[in-house]
């Protein structure tokens, strides 16, 4: 998944013929994950149709502030246009709407969102060589960088004209990549490595059944998304779930034991910056596993149980630079119990929730959480759906990580 994933961008189409381009963009930035408007200046339209461009982005393109429907006319606000995006995007960006840009002209429908933007704007110019280098377009270069607009920089080759240089907008998977690499460098937890464990583990007794737990492992991949998406590299170790994920910062590993968890986090451990720990590990497996299935003679079974490995305590033991971060699902004295985890394990923060909340705990979409951390400041947190939660932890972490 991208980071563009989920956002709302609007593009803004001028009358350069680079505008032939935009049918590949508009794909990318949907492939991405993106909600997509466009908005065209009325001369761009000689260059690609409103049809192509609407069908690609399933929705209607806009060039005028009125529309008719049904013999009546229809005013398209731009308003409301600027502020449902949260990117802006002008592509190809003329000269000549540059130049208004820079200078407030308003004099189409383009130029009146974007005075009504508030999101970041990016513009990728696209012009003749000589044009590119003109003493007005390079001011209009300034000033709109002054606005804190982010240009997207013109490439080199061969031009409309025949000419060869600068001047030629950047193609569309550059484009792409230039803002989503750009939104990534504004990210909090940018060049930040997460380990996080999710869902629970199954302990073998014989070929066919296991000692397990409810556990869904939701929490741990709102935690593993959330991290991504403030621009973490994530390893996301888990157990049996059947959650999915798929964001291009995040390496999902896939595990069904205690021990086997417990190795795939000690060999990334080393590496990371911040481990949170919330898989849902059993505390004791079979000490003998048949080697075949188990047959229903007797009444009884018993089972000889030890423990497994306490991967959280064994991490607190070696730590060094890294944030680590663990769960405690209490049933009774929580607010104690959390503390001595806490403090026994050597972790950073310990995230409390309790069985007896209701709408907390294993399976549910939403968690009430209790943080506290290595100073034993106590945050008591509301029920919400896990992703805010997650949001909630990682907010801690960052103060830990900035302390």
């Amino acid at each position: 998944m991208s980071i563009l994933s989920g956002k709302n961008i609007l593009l803004g189409v001028s009358a350069g013929i680079a505008a032939y381009k935009i049918a590949s963009l508009v794909r990318l930035f949907i492939k991405a994950g993106a909600n997509v408007k466009v908005v065209m200046t009325p001369a761009s339209k000689d260059f690609i149709t409103p049809l192509t461009l609407s069908t690609l982005s399933k929705n209607p393109v806009h060039s005028f502030f009125t529309d008719q429907e049904d013999g009546n006319a229809v005013w398209n606000n731009h308003v409301e246009l600027g502020l449902w995006a949260d990117i802006f995007v002008i592509a190809p960006a003329t000269a000549n709407t540059l130049s208004k840009m820079a200078n407030g002209t308003c004099d189409n429908l383009l130029l009146a969102t974007y005075l009504s933007a508030k999101c970041p704007v990016y513009f990728a110019p696209a012009m003749d060589l000589d044009m590119y280098k003109h003493p007005t377009t390079v001011r209009s270069f300034k000033i709109l960088k002054s606005f804190g607009n982010i240009i997207i920089p013109a490439a080199s080759g061969e031009l409309a004209s025949g000419l060869v240089g600068e001047g030629r907008m950047a193609e569309p998977e550059d484009i792409v990549s230039f803002i989503e690499n750009h939104i990534l460098d504004q990210l909090p937890l940018k060049g930040k490595c997460f380990l996080i464990t999710a869902g629970p583990t199954f302990e073998a007794i014989d070929p066919v059944r296991f000692i397990g737990n409810h556990s869904s492992g939701k929490m741990g991949f709102e935690l593993a998304k959330a991290s991504a998406n403030l621009g973490a590299e994530v390893i996301l170790v888990t157990g049996p779930t059947q959650q999915k994920i798929s964001h291009s910062l995040i390496k999902t590993i896939h595990v069904t034991s205690a021990e086997e968890m417990n190795n795939e986090v000690h060999n990334y451990f080393n590496d990371s910056d911040v481990a949170i720990l919330s898989a849902a590990v059993a505390d004791y497996k079979p000490k003998h596993v048949a080697s075949q299935k188990i047959k229903k003679e007797e009444s009884t079974l018993a089972l000889e149980l030890e423990k497994t490995v306490d991967i959280l305590a064994s991490l607190g033991k070696i730590k060094k630079h890294q944030c680590l971060v663990g769960f405690a699902l209490e049933t009774n004295n929580e607010l104690e119990n959390a503390k001595e985890k806490l403090k026994n394990k050597n972790l950073n923060l310990i995230v409390l929730n309790s069985l007896k909340d209701k709408g907390a705990g294993f399976i549910s979409d939403t968690n009430k959480v209790t943080i506290i951390d290595n100073k034993n400041n106590v945050t008591k947190y509301p029920l919400k759906p896990k992703s805010e939660v997650a949001v909630d932890i990682l907010n801690e972490i960052i103060k830990q990580l900035n302390a």
